[in-house]
Order: structure tokens, then C-alpha cells, then sequence
């Protein structure tokens, strides 16, 4: 069994305090239980600094969270025993998000073990709602060499976060990873483990004519190896399929950008598709 525990703390570090009504509950904001473990708060604000964080007494758990209403629940991997998720409600953040994330004075919180069928089935290894600019302790994470003014609108993790809007770009839904014009720009998705992939879907930015697009993209996978496609000019999605691969991180770089106009190619967002290896087997 994998003890779990919830936190909220404000910037100084120290847990908050909550009004709960339930004299069964303890008022500080910290739950511990096995395999699963929920904060539900009332006539509680969150205040600029504050942080969740989610505990467990093991490394490598993977975990099913989901920190607030606005953002899907979301499979994690934790390598190590914690991972802490900054809240923030400074301009330069709240513009990627909905309006009402964190915001008002009723909130739930949950972190539970996942099951072995969620952590084995064939899925979108890429996808976490619940990344951020910085590395905090949760895979998978996004980064890269350039996000268009540092402007959260733009950030690297707009690209795996689900949402697929794109027929504008800036403030969310529209959030996108940006390059800022860079010919090298490249983003990085890290698994944080060793996962077995075979499929990338890339959906591009289609503000046209605003937007501009690539014809040819790459892949650099952490064993040293390569692919390259073709891309178009297109709102949809669009899928590769390539040989397996075991890896634990691929950067998509050497983006090579259409002859029009516009300066400005954009990635709404990148899955890649394949299954966790149990490195007890490999």
C-alpha cells in the first residue's frame, strides 16, 4: 500500500488553515490516507504564493490528480516522494488558464494510486494538464529553448495541457507553445521513465493568416535516434506512426518553416502514444 498526502501551504511554507464546518475534520489543510486521499474546503481562498503539495512514502508512484475543478484529472509519474504544484495569480499566468481556476471558496482536491489498467494501458504518454513552466516532481514535463516574451500564454506546457483551440492565438483556450521567430527553437517532452512509443500527433497553431506552420519537423529521441516528417498546412491533427522506441524523453526541433508571409508558427499541441515499460521486465 502507497500512503498519500495532500498539503496545501501558503508561500512561507506553513499549512493553511480552513473554516471547515465538520468538527470530524481537522482544520489545518493536510490529509494523509492510503491509496488515495481528498481535501474538500469551504469558505476558503486561495491567496498568491500558496502550494499544493502531494506526498507519498514511496518513489516512482504513478498517481490520478486533480488539483482544482478547471483542470482534468491527469496521470503522473512522482520519481521521487513529492511533487508541489505553484499557484500564482500575477497577469502573466492567469491569461493560459480559465478565469475561475482557483479562484472562489469552495474547492477539491485528489490524488489516488492509479490502477495497474491505467498505468499500462496504450495512451497519450505526453498529456498532463497539470504541468508547468518548472520542473516541481511530476512527469511528463514540457520545456524548451524559447517561449515566445516568457508569457505563460506561450509556455512549452500549453502544448501537452489537452486543449486543442487553435484557430486563434493568446489568452486561453488559445494558449500555444511559441518561438519567438527562433530557427532553432525546440521543446522537450521528459516521461521522467523509460515508456515504449510508436505514434505522434502533431496539431498546429491555425490562426490563418495570421499563423504560419512547418513542412518538415524532427524528432530526437533520448536513444540517439531520429525521424523526420512532412507536415501540412492544416487546423487537423496530424499522425505518424513510426517504430517502436524505448525511451524516457524526445525533443521535436529542426523545424523547417513554410514559405508565407507570416513569422509566426505555432504548437497547439504534441501527443505521443505508446505504453509505460515495467523496467522489472525489460
Amino acid at each position: 500500500m502507497v500512503n498519500v498526502t495532500l498539503t496545501v501551504l501558503d508561500k512561507d511554507g506553513k499549512i493553511r488553515v480552513g473554516e471547515q464546518t465538520d468538527e470530524r475534520i481537522d482544520k489545518k489543510l493536510c490529509v494523509t490516507s492510503e491509496e488515495v486521499a481528498h481535501l474538500s474546503m469551504r469558505n476558503f481562498t486561495y491567496h498568491e504564493g500558496d502550494q499544493l503539495r502531494i506526498q507519498t512514502d514511496k518513489a516512482g508512484v504513478y498517481l490520478m490528480v486533480k488539483l482544482d475543478e478547471t483542470l482534468d484529472t491527469s496521470l503522473i509519474y512522482l520519481p521521487e516522494n513529492e511533487w508541489t504544484y505553484e499557484l500564482s495569480f500575477a497577469k502573466n499566468r492567469i491569461e493560459a488558464r480559465p478565469e475561475s481556476r482557483f479562484l472562489g471558496t469552495s474547492h477539491y482536491v485528489s490524488a489516488r494510486v492509479a490502477t495497474e489498467e491505467e498505468v499500462n494501458m496504450y495512451r497519450n504518454l505526453a498529456l498532463n494538464p497539470h504541468d508547468q513552466k518548472d520542473f516541481l516532481g511530476a512527469y511528463p514535463h514540457a520545456h524548451a529553448n524559447v517561449e515566445t516574451r516568457n508569457d505563460a500564454t506561450f509556455f512549452a506546457c500549453n502544448a501537452i495541457d489537452g486543449v486543442y483551440a487553435n484557430h486563434s492565438h493568446g489568452p486561453y483556450p488559445f494558449q500555444s507553445w511559441g518561438i519567438n521567430q527562433q530557427a532553432d527553437a525546440e521543446l522537450t517532452i521528459d516521461f521522467g521513465r523509460l515508456v515504449s512509443l510508436n505514434k505522434v500527433v502533431f496539431t498546429w497553431r491555425a490562426d490563418f493568416p495570421h499563423d504560419s506552420y512547418w513542412t518538415n519537423v524532427t524528432l530526437k529521441f533520448s536513444d540517439g535516434s531520429e525521424e523526420s516528417f512532412e507536415t501540412q498546412k492544416t487546423e487537423k491533427s496530424q499522425s505518424f506512426l513510426f517504430a517502436d522506441r524505448k525511451v524516457t524523453s524526445v525533443s521535436f526541433g529542426k523545424l523547417i518553416q513554410a514559405n508565407d508571409p507570416s513569422p509566426f508558427p505555432a504548437l497547439t499541441q504534441i501527443e505521443f502514444w505508446g505504453t509505460n515499460v515495467d523496467i522489472s521486465e525489460d
